[in-house]
């Protein structure tokens, strides 16, 4: 099984709040680290986990045996959470964790098309039974949309320059693989961007992904469904790895907290607002540098934690 670990490990355990008896939720389940702490704490309780990834649930499954109905697993996506819980016959959490970032092990094999540092087909799906690919979007996407996408969901400055390039090349052949894609983009940016430390394909790498899985409506649905499928006291943790997931959680906890539209000066609400969740952490919780030095991949992480009121 490839090597993975699972990020702010302790600081999710210890915020999740975790009851023997309670029902919790991990919808991002990648290799299970996260569930696998969560279901040695339970007793009487029920993990359900999570995952698009059908290589992922198998590979979990394999993990997790050892806690029998304790822990359930289910092949779909978090942005699906009501139907999935209302599948479950579900009602309310007792916790959920979500952890947003691609696993290390679709990073590290290459054939699934993550990697912009080995050759593999364009391909990027967390859920390879269907939907579009990583080729479709370099290749059949208009230049203005390309465009879009790359400075959109990668806050790439030279977005038009890129896309003018992919589509140039494109007409010529199409763009298979991720070295290819990598060098083109290489080829796309200015001198001063290649002295950068960062690879100069990660943020176009990125935005590709975003749009082949709609990473970012997914994360909306759920902040819409999460907060009314907590009990109350239950808790919600998020952890992102980029600018624009975490603003999505944090614009979602704030306005669970302080939705109200009422003029300040007026007496009592009038907009029918009720708060259903409170932040349990003012800022969010970032992984130590010890951790940083043994997993690099968790600088960017951040952490949100939210209870429902």
């Amino acid at each position: 099984m490839p090597e993975h670990v699972s990020v702010l490990l302790d600081e999710c355990i210890r915020e999740l709040n975790i009851k023997p008896e309670g029902i919790y939720l991990d919808g991002t389940l990648g290799l299970g680290g996260h569930s696998a702490k969560i279901a040695e704490r339970l007793d009487r309780g029920l993990l359900i986990g999570i995952d698009r990834d059908d290589t992922a649930i198998a590979r979990a499954g394999e993990r997790l045996a050892c806690f029998g109905d304790r822990v359930r697993l289910v092949h779909g996506s978090f942005g699906h959470l009501d139907e999935i819980l209302d599948a479950l016959g579900i009602e309310q959490l007792d916790g959920m964790l979500f952890d947003l970032g691609v696993s290390s092990p679709q990073l590290d094999e290459a054939e699934r098309g993550f990697s912009y540092r080995m050759d593999a087909p364009l391909d990027m799906r967390m859920d390879r039974s269907g939907g579009k690919t990583a080729w479709d979007v370099v290749n059949r996407y208009e230049e203005a949309e390309l465009s879009r996408i790359l400075f959109t969901y990668g806050e790439e400055r030279y977005a038009r320059r890129i896309a003018s390039v992919l589509v140039r090349e494109r007409a010529l052949t199409p763009i298979e693989t991720t070295l290819q894609l990598a060098e083109l983009i290489r080829s796309a940016m200015p001198a001063a961007a290649l002295r950068e430390k960062q690879h100069p394909a990660k943020r176009s790498f990125q935005a590709i992904r975003i749009e082949v899985n709609d990473e970012l409506k997914e994360v909306e649905q759920m902040m819409r469904s999460a907060p009314n499928r907590l009990k109350p006291g239950g808790r919600l943790c998020v952890i992102s790895f980029h600018s624009l997931e975490d603003r999505i959680v944090k614009q979602a906890i704030a306005q669970c907290e302080h939705g109200c539209i009422c003029p300040r000066e007026a007496p009592v609400c009038t907009c029918g607002f009720q708060q259903t969740l409170r932040s349990v952490t003012r800022k969010p919780i970032m992984p130590t540098p010890e951790e940083c030095a043994v997993n690099p991949r968790a600088r960017s992480a951040r952490l949100r934690v939210a209870e429902r009121v």
